[in-house]
């Protein structure tokens, strides 16, 4: 079975020394310093730990599904409760609405040791957020009366309904329609699949984010409309107890977080509410959409630290074999973590690991910033738009390598079910998947926020990089030295490339297709690299005694492993790139479809 604990030093030396968020937090509020932030992570680190955590394996039997309704995993419904008692939920959400109006970025690293501790289970009051900011931003005034409330209490949850059986990512293709009412409500029909928390016993309401199309509105995404659509309506006593005319038709039987309900949605003439204008509804949802995919980088790379922790607490303990001499002892066979082999898939999974949670901090602590307005919100934005699709690109598939590096550690001890480590395999696969594809990602990557922005933030962020490079070799330390060389040349490889193929992509989409994925990865290692690299100048530049000198030296040789042995796949991902669209095949299509 897994374990899990929580990585406190890893976490701080992230927020805080890193990112420097807490700093950001006591300009506002002395308050809130890294005492308090600290008190908040231990008691979300034990619920995590001692609720959360035991019940990932047992979770993995799957749910119920019986005429409609859903039944959870045991246990799950019980650590759901305890979750409200203690107020999680309403922990970011502003205090009108009863909320406690803590940053989003504190809820955000609170999210790396909940998807942590038990992927499956953190999916469904999660998805409930991105329901809320999607309310706050569009609903109207009696939407938010009637709804908020019991989304940030955390006593009903929210869904977001987007797919349906025939058109996948291309949205512009659904089905589902919008019938205007007398009333001004809407009677919204249709199916809708791969719904993630879209029914169950935890909560007694569930509030569909749904996409619809009003009769006679525009074909594809142009005549798109967003709609509210509780399973239970409320009365004009306020009370929700008028069961609308939407169900559960099944659950999906898949390869992953069989915790999780992925229902099928069935719409038939269910009373919805128009969010936002008419025909605006895929923009309106992508308030919802963008903050999930900085949700899903913290979901993979909560798998990669699950699945690293194990793997390394097995490599200690494993005997196979003799090593060479330097490590060897006078058993029969020595730990297997002395061979250079499994270091080597334990510093991939811890690289990736840190890196990760580095990007996605910098991604939630963007979020803080678009609530300060004006100019300060602006350069928050052109940073999230610009560093979303990376990261989630990035960090989702690294995922999916660590994990069964993870697998690979333990051999056949990892193939089976008992030791829980082709379970996060399996449970990981998804997030390269839902919210955008890595190839959707690369595409949004070459054609939104590069060619479209004139390269503006590409260019600000590679200055950002180099002046982190130029920090390292103002540094006395011959080894951070080096790797900020190493990478300051692979920086100059990232202009090279974009100089010989941005302006190709520009003229043809085809190009940007075939390249999409290989250029987000191309960019994803250069990244993580920087902020490995932001680190290590921050651990060598340390005085302080709150990380002890092994954590802080750790920090360097991390840097050291990934610029000599995960850096370089760039080059290969480059010589790709550069093979362009002519280099695929296409003798399928000359078949008739």
């Amino acid at each position: 079975m897994t374990q899990y604990h929580v990585p406190y030093e890893s976490i701080r030396f992230a927020f805080e020394q890193v990112m420097e968020v807490p700093a950001a937090y006591t300009k506002n509020n002395p308050d809130l310093d890294m005492d308090f932030v600290s008190a908040i992570w231990a008691e979300a680190g034990r619920f995590a730990q001692e609720q959360l955590a035991p019940l990932n394996q047992s979770g993995d039997e799957g749910c119920q599904w019986q005429d409609g309704e859903v039944t959870t995993p045991t246990g799950f419904k019980a650590a759901y409760q305890q979750f409200v008692e203690n107020g999680w939920p309403a922990l970011a959400q502003p205090e009108e609405l009863g909320g406690q109006g803590l940053p989003m970025s504190l809820q955000f690293s609170i999210y790396e040791m909940l998807v942590s501790a038990n992927l499956a289970w953190t999916l469904y009051p999660t998805i409930t957020w991105g329901a809320v900011t999607t309310l706050k931003t569009h609903g109207t005034e009696e939407q938010k009366a009637d709804y908020l409330p019991g989304l940030v209490s955390g006593q009903s949850q929210g869904t977001m309904c987007l797919t349906e059986a025939h058109c996948g990512s291309d949205l512009g293709l659904l089905k589902t329609k919008a019938t205007p009412n007398e009333d001004g409500s809407y009677a919204i029909s249709g199916s809708k699949i791969f719904i993630s928390s879209g029914e169950h016993d935890m909560v007694d309401n569930v509030v569909h984010i749904t996409l619809a199309r009003i009769e006679g509105a525009p074909e594809g995404v142009r005549g798109i409309s967003l709609f509210l659509v509780p399973k239970f309506l409320p009365n004009e006593q306020g009370e929700f107890i008028q069961r609308n005319t939407v169900a559960c038709g099944s659950i999906e039987h898949k390869m992953g977080i069989h915790g999780n309900a992925t229902c099928v949605i069935n719409f038939d003439g269910a009373k919805g509410f128009l969010i936002g204008e008419p025909n605006r509804g895929l923009a309106n949802m992508f308030t919802f959409i963008n903050e999930s995919r900085v949700d899903v980088c913290l979901q993979a790379q909560g798998q990669i630290e699950k699945s690293f922790q194990n793997a390394l607490a097995y490599a200690k303990e494993r005997l196979q074999m003799k090593a060479s001499p330097r490590f060897s002892t006078d058993k029969a066979a020595d730990p297997i973590i002395a061979h250079p082999e499994i270091r080597r898939l334990l510093l991939t999974q811890q690289a990736f690991s840190e890196a990760s949670r580095m990007m996605s901090y910098e991604l939630a602590e963007k979020v803080d910033r678009l609530h300060d307005g004006g100019e300060v919100a602006d350069e928050a934005q052109a940073v999230l738009a610009f560093l979303t699709p990376i990261a989630k690109g990035f960090i989702t598939e690294a995922a999916m390598e660590a994990t069964s590096h993870g697998v690979q550690i333990l051999g056949g001890h990892g193939f089976i079910s008992e030791y829980g480590m082709e379970q996060l395999y399996r449970d990981v696969r998804i997030t390269a998947i839902y919210e955008g594809t890595t190839a959707i990602q690369g595409i949004d990557l070459i054609s939104r926020k590069i060619i479209a922005d004139d390269q503006r933030q590409l260019n600000a962020f590679i200055a950002q990089v180099n002046a982190a490079c130029e920090e390292a070799k103002a540094s006395n330390t011959p080894d951070l030295i080096q790797c900020a060389n190493a990478l300051s040349d692979v920086v100059a490889d990232w202009q090279n490339l974009n100089a010989s193929c941005l302006a190709k992509f520009a003229e043809n989409p085809a190009e940007v297709n075939a390249a999409a994925s290989d250029y987000l990865m191309f960019c994803g290692y250069i990244v993580a690299a920087y902020y490995l690299l932001r680190a290590a100048n921050k651990a060598n530049a340390y005085q302080g005694s709150d990380y002890s000198s092994e954590f802080l030296e750790q920090k360097q040789a991390l840097l050291n492993f990934y610029v000599a042995r995960i850096l370089p796949r760039t080059q290969a991902l480059a010589a790709a790139i550069n093979a362009g669209n002519d280099s695929i095949a296409d003798y399928w299509l000359k078949e008739p479809f």
